[in-house]
């Protein structure tokens, strides 16, 4: 198989055709369950793709993905002692797992019997019209099961060793093999490490790959395990983690294999890739969330255009385990998740009457909103009070761990500059400025305000604003007390932290950074514990804050006293309902939009701008 260029679309998402079209040279789709009834991580229901009437939706994808100009594979998958099942699930050990099923070792038989499901599988995908398979071998599924000495607990040749260890994962590869023939593309994606206490080691990987190397084609390199929860950071890394964190790895199995080696997570760009590719330390590329962001990443950075594509945040709204199923999205493609009802910004549908859009307000919301309307060949006045744009972007993008935020905000500014957009900056907008640009629709995203509470004491010299606080860290005493525990005041203490401030967060509720999502939290949760100099109080409220002490209660209702010399207030934004009011009835379309409705996220802000602007 010859790609067209170094790039693999990961399994994620099932946007396949636009993918390929955006220019990947191999797209994988998810995921081929190996074994109806008892594989699947999502349901004991979930669909064997090769059965017979599922072969038309599965040659679809095909289709699709060579539709669009790319090599089309799919991801195999066994969930082992994960499976959702009706009876037991199987796996390297037996136990009874949290929530009740039972999980039978697997015997001979057992193994025979998921050996042949392989072969089937396989020779199925190469049948329907796949060019090539791709085999989960990590995050703790079953192959990875029988290697990592975390779930295999066995006194038998499957176990102890990693001869023995590997000694099942290696069948399941000779037996793909012989059912796909010598020339069809086998590749692989392995955890280098689980990122657990008992995990696998990557020596231990390196003996299993160069025993697997007569069987495969290629390999993968990834980390982490998806169902412990402490793990999955590590598969699906915030912004929190370095950059191309699983590098190291890949350099070292691309060392010493001699089949080509990529490496998945947090290539952020393409200057990123083509130095690791130029450099020799990977031979291949693989994005998962970046081309969720942008489908069409390969194909802007192909034709010179990098400014063009739009950064993945890496916040991890896009993966369900994420938000939980509670609001799957991306947050700065408003199509992710939402195919069937958001149109693509590469096929805006054109407006049929070209009108003067107005907006109020250069947020993220705002600046979406123009982007989008000016493409669709409408005029489009941008109205903002400070002396640029970028609104709440502007404070986030200058804490530590926020290079994808600038990204971000870089990308709508030169978005903005490349298009006729007309900019009115330091202006105040007011009812008869409006008026005078007589707007067909106005759209207003002024955003939200920094929520201060009428607490005693809050006007203090001593006490400043979260977004001052961001501005200049310099100007910050050496004790810090942070009121709200929400994300950015998590993020904007552990920034002090690492820079020596002693931190203490005073929460009124009982979680921190419950505004953000289940793996962000996870993440902070593992910084905070690097840092004996970060505290959380959690369930106390502050009742005064006096010149060098803050009061509070305590969850008993004990009242307490800290030491500070600097308070940074981060309690929350509150929406600028009776503003946005007042602009009401000048122009017959008016629209509010972003955080002035209702105080959120970049996600429903780039949301609420792109679909303000389609429905113009």
């Amino acid at each position: 198989m010859i790609l067209k260029n170094r790039i693999i679309a990961t399994p994620t998402g099932d946007d396949f055709e636009e993918k390929a079209m955006g220019g990947a040279a191999l797209v994988i789709a998810g995921h081929a369950i190996v074994e109806p009834g008892r594989s699947s991580f999502a349901s004991p229901e979930e669909p064997y793709p090769f059965a017979k009437y599922e072969r038309e939706e599965t040659r679809k994808k095909v289709l699709k993905i060579h539709r669009g100009g790319a090599k089309a594979s799919v991801e195999i998958f066994h969930a082992g002692q994960d499976a959702r099942t009706v009876d037991y699930a199987k796996g390297p050990s037996a136990l009874i797992r949290p929530d009740g099923v039972e999980v039978k070792e697997m015997d001979e038989e057992m193994m025979e019997e998921t050996l042949r499901w392989y072969a089937e599988t396989a020779a199925s995908a190469k049948k329907i019209g796949f060019d090539s398979i791709f085999l989960h071998f990590g995050h703790g599924w079953l192959p990875a099961q029988f290697l990592s000495p975390h779930y295999n607990h066995r006194t038998d040749i499957y176990g102890g060793s990693i001869e023995n260890r590997s000694r099942f994962p290696l069948r399941i590869l000779e037996t793909v093999r012989k059912a796909v023939g010598n020339n069809y593309p086998i590749d692989i994606r392995i955890s280098a490490y689980e990122w657990i206490e008992d995990s696998i080691s990557f020596e231990d990987v390196m003996y299993f790959l160069k025993k697997a190397e007569p069987y495969i084609d290629t390999v993968q390199i990834s980390s982490g395990i998806d169902k412990i929860f402490e793990a999955n950071v590590h598969c699906i890394t915030t912004n929190l983690e370095e950059e191309m964190p699983n590098l190291k790895w890949a350099k070292q199995a691309k060392a010493e294999l001699q089949i080509p080696v990529s490496v998945v997570s947090a290539v952020m760009t393409p200057a990123m890739a083509d130095e690791i590719i130029s450099k020799g330390y990977v031979d291949m590329v693989a994005f998962g969330r970046t081309l969720l962001a942008d489908p069409y990443w390969p194909k802007k950075a192909m034709e010179g255009h990098p400014e063009d594509i739009v950064p993945c945040l890496r916040c991890s709204n896009c993966y369900h385990i994420s938000s939980d199923h509670w609001n799957v999205g991306c947050s700065v493609n408003p199509r992710y998740h939402h195919q069937e009802f958001v149109p693509s910004e590469i096929n805006l549908p054109k407006a049929e009457t070209k009108k003067h859009v107005v907006i109020l307000g250069g947020g993220p919301a705002g600046m979406k909103a123009a982007i989008t309307a000016s493409d669709r060949g409408h005029k489009v006045t941008i109205i903002e009070k400070q002396k640029e744009l970028g609104g709440m972007l502007r404070f986030i993008s200058k804490e530590a761990h926020k290079e994808e935020v600038q990204r971000l905000l870089d990308y709508y500014l030169t978005q903005i500059f490349k298009r006729e957009i007309e900019v009115l900056l330091n202006t105040e907008a007011d009812p008869e400025l409006v008026k005078e640009l007589q707007p067909d629709s106005l759209l207003i995203a002024f955003g939200a305000v920094e929520r201060i509470l009428p607490i005693p004491g809050v006007e203090g010299e001593k006490v400043q604003l979260a977004t001052k606080a961001i501005a200049h860290p310099e100007q910050l005493g050496q004790n810090i007390v942070i009121l709200g525990g929400g994300s950015i005041g998590c993020e904007i203490g552990l920034e002090l932290a690492e820079n020596g401030k002693n931190v203490t967060i005073l929460e009124l509720t009982d979680t921190l950074a419950a505004n953000a999502n289940s793996l962000y939290r996870e993440a902070l949760r593992q910084k905070f514990l690097l840092h004996e100099n970060l505290h959380s109080l959690l369930k106390c409220g502050c009742s005064r804050i006096e010149e060098d002490v803050v009061i509070y209660k305590n969850e008993s209702g004990e009242e307490k006293q800290l030491p500070y010399d600097q308070l940074i207030l981060s309690t929350g934004l509150v929406a600028q309902r009776q503003l946005v009011e007042s602009f009401y009835g000048i122009c017959r379309d008016t629209v509010a939009i972003g955080d002035c409705v209702s105080p959120s996220n970049i996600m429903n802000a780039n949301f609420e701008g792109y679909t303000a602007a389609l429905n113009i």
